[in-house]
């Protein structure tokens, strides 16, 4: 099954006057969807726009992998583990909020910011802070504490990508122009599949897709009843 989402349905959010502009995939915060609340291990899938100095204060997290891929711009980071980097475009930052974590997020650059952050529910929450940043991300990048695995294309216009085989495959049109069997997606378009398998993107412009590659958190816990899935805070 596919479900597609276009940009305009995403989920306005953020401070536009304090030069934050967001855009959420899954139910977020005042929107409340409770048939939009997650997929997969895919917890959340927002687009934030940051203006020259503007950013997130210190805010904590807990139970939660957080990805995050920077588009244009440079995203500065601070957390309560004692981190602090730069992120630029073709970078990969996670941050494994586990028990618990602070941090800062902010535009310390002249130009504006750009960026995809991607929350994952773990298969065991708990534990101890964990962060990298993957510099130039060549490979697939694999999140075994959601079971999950990243993939960053940038197909040429003409060139075919295949949706991996997977129970749920999320597909996020970053920049550019695709066709999914068939389905034109634009640049903040997303593609939901269930039971992914046999399905082809078609670059129709120069473009740059993440696909996360999910399998069912059941399966990866060993059980069989469809009830909910691990308690998150």
């Amino acid at each position: 099954m596919i479900r597609i989402q276009r940009a305009a349905e995403r989920y306005p959010g953020g401070d536009p006057g304090a030069g934050i502009e967001t855009r959420h995939a899954l139910s977020f915060g005042p929107h409340y969807d409770p048939d939009n609340l997650r997929f997969g291990a895919l917890l959340a899938c927002n687009e934030e726009r940051l203006a020259p100095g503007a950013g997130f204060d210190e805010h904590p997290h807990s139970h939660t992998e957080i990805v995050t891929w920077v588009v244009e711009g440079e995203l500065t980071h601070h957390d309560t583990a004692g981190h602090t980097t730069v992120v630029r475009p073709g970078d990969l930052q996670r941050l494994g909020s586990a028990g618990g974590v602070r941090h800062v997020e902010r535009n310390d650059a002249e130009v504006p910011l750009v960026f995809v952050q991607m929350w994952l529910a773990p298969l065991s929450p708990g534990g101890e802070p964990s962060y990298e940043v993957v510099r130039g991300l060549a490979e697939p990048y694999d999140l075994p504490a959601a079971d999950a695995r990243l993939h960053v294309r940038r197909p040429a216009e003409g060139e075919r990508v295949a949706v991996p085989d997977a129970d749920f495959a999320y597909v996020h049109v970053v920049r550019g122009t695709v066709g999914l069997d068939g389905e034109p997606l634009s640049s903040g378009d997303a593609a939901r599949i269930t039971d992914a398998g046999g399905h082809t993107l078609v670059a129709t412009t120069d473009a740059e897709v993440l696909i996360w590659e999910m399998r069912d958190w059941r399966k990866a816990l060993g059980r069989e009843d469809p009830a909910e899935g691990p308690a998150l805070a």
